[in-house]
């Protein structure tokens, strides 16, 4: 009979590991609840997209693998994906965003958000896809965004963004998308990100055209600095045709230096034949 208080006692000993796990999955991510309130703070919803974004969600956005909030994706109890894109949101990129710390996917694409990309995005440190284009951006591409190193894709074209490329992305080994046209984009394409070494993947030029100073490799090379190919084109053709004009003009003088030379000739041998009066 004394078998039987041991296996009482041990019972809910196995069951203990189990109910700290709930307890924890039950237990809201503080910089989660802080990044999405920061986020809807910064956005302004004129299509009322974003009715359940309220703070009773925002301590308790995750159910497991499922979402209370529209465009939000969890995995075991964290946010680790928001998809935000196409509905007509206003403001600012949020830089409490950088609070998602497990956050993979951020796609704030076709909407009207405005300001600037926000350094604050380089603690997102799993973030593979990060797609804001069709927006009204300003500002510089931050440099920061490097410290990403999962980084698959970034995807900026259709905004408003100056300044240069920053050189330091090219050092992302996992980049395998990358989009920047239509901006106001200006300098050289660096060659880590243009003319990519080794096992790299290149971008074509469809990544970085619709931005007038910018130019190098894949683009017409010394756009801005050199000539174009029409302008080589016409210099081509018009020198030519001055070479045609020039000898045709030599030809025509050496005809006619030649017909008067005969013509003295011929003058010279009558009058050897004419009688002496």
């Amino acid at each position: 009979m004394s078998p039987l208080p041991l296996k009482t006692t041990t019972f809910p000993l196995l069951l203990f590991p189990f109910i700290v796990f709930l307890a924890a999955t039950a237990i809201s991510e503080p910089n989660d609840e802080s990044c999405l309130s920061s986020l809807r703070s910064s956005l302004t919803d004129p299509a009322n997209s974003l009715t359940n974004w309220t703070a009773p969600n925002f301590a308790d956005p995750c159910d497991g693998f499922d979402s209370h909030l529209q465009g939000a994706t969890c995995n075991n109890g964290r946010i680790y994906k928001l998809s935000l894109s196409g509905l007509s949101l206003r403001g600012t990129v949020s830089g409490g965003l950088g609070n998602c710390s497990n956050l993979q996917s951020l796609d704030l694409s076709g909407n009207e958000i405005g300001g600037s990309i926000p350094i604050e995005l380089r603690y997102l440190l799993n973030l593979a896809v990060l797609n804001l284009s069709s927006n009204q951006l300003r500002g510089p591409i931050p440099p920061e965004l490097a410290l990403c190193t999962y980084l698959n894709i970034i995807d900026l074209h259709d905004n408003q963004l100056t300044g240069t490329i920053p050189p330091e992305l090219g050092l992302l080994s996992r980049l395998s998308a990358f989009d920047v046209s239509n901006n106001r984009l200006s300098g050289p394409i660096p060659t880590s990100l243009g003319n990519r070494s080794g096992n790299l993947p290149g971008f074509n030029a469809s990544s970085f055209e619709g931005n007038k100073d910018l130019y190098g490799y894949p683009l017409d090379e010394g756009k801005g600095k050199g000539l174009s190919v029409v302008a080589i084109v016409g210099i081509g053709l018009g020198s030519g045709a001055l070479s045609l004009v020039v000898s045709f003009t030599v030809v025509c003088m050496w005809l006619r230096v030649t017909e008067r030379r005969r013509a003295m000739e011929e003058e010279g041998k009558i009058g050897h034949l004419m009688p002496d009066y």
